[in-house]
């Protein structure tokens, strides 16, 4: 499908639609009806035609006619969506390090930590690099030092913020972090 620049588009498998600001390639980048830019592939778009009724499909019948004729018909309701499972987070990282190596074995106490938190930046240097919003890291109640140095290594990140992750899934061992989306310039 060929895009062009003001289009407005909806993006496919998710509820956002706004208008094209810019293209490079296949990548182009809306701005949504909340003013947040984002970019995605051409073929996750499909372009939004605010003209359908005046196309020839439907010449010659009233809107009245076309809406009594919809409603006419038995419409199968929609699965109602969970409000939980609608607030799940994007990504989960488990920090445990029996989740990150096969064997401790050998390892000082530090290099388990430094791999931890090496695990952690990665992972959330690639959810900001992916535009991923909010991501839960698990790192257990032990005695606390792991969390600490997490919470130590999110202070350095500007734009999000973190906070216990909920409470009814991971209890205590747990950080959610929101990461706030920047306009790409």
């Amino acid at each position: 499908m060929k895009f062009s620049i003001n289009d407005n588009v909806s993006v496919l498998d998710d509820d956002l639609s706004g208008r094209i600001v810019g293209i490079l390639g296949s990548a182009i980048t809306i701005e949504t009806t909340s003013g947040f830019e984002m970019t995605f592939d051409a073929s996750e778009l499909v372009k939004m035609d605010h003209n359908l009724l005046h196309s020839s499909s439907f010449k010659g019948q009233s809107l009245q006619h076309i809406l009594s004729e919809k409603e006419s018909k038995k419409r199968k309701s929609a699965p109602k969506i969970k409000t939980k499972s609608r607030q799940q987070p994007h990504m989960e990282v488990d920090l445990h390090i029996h989740q990150l190596v096969k064997s401790t074995k050998g390892m000082q106490n530090h290099e388990m930590l430094n791999l931890q938190l090496d695990t952690a930046k990665k992972r959330l240097d690639f959810a900001i690099s992916k535009r991923i919003q909010r991501v839960v890291f698990i790192h257990g109640i032990g005695e606390g030092v792991l969390k600490l140095e997490l919470e130590y290594l999110l202070k350095r990140y500007d734009h999000l913020k973190f906070y216990p992750a909920n409470y009814q899934k991971y209890g205590h061992g747990a950080t959610e972090v929101y990461i706030y989306q920047r306009k790409t310039p």
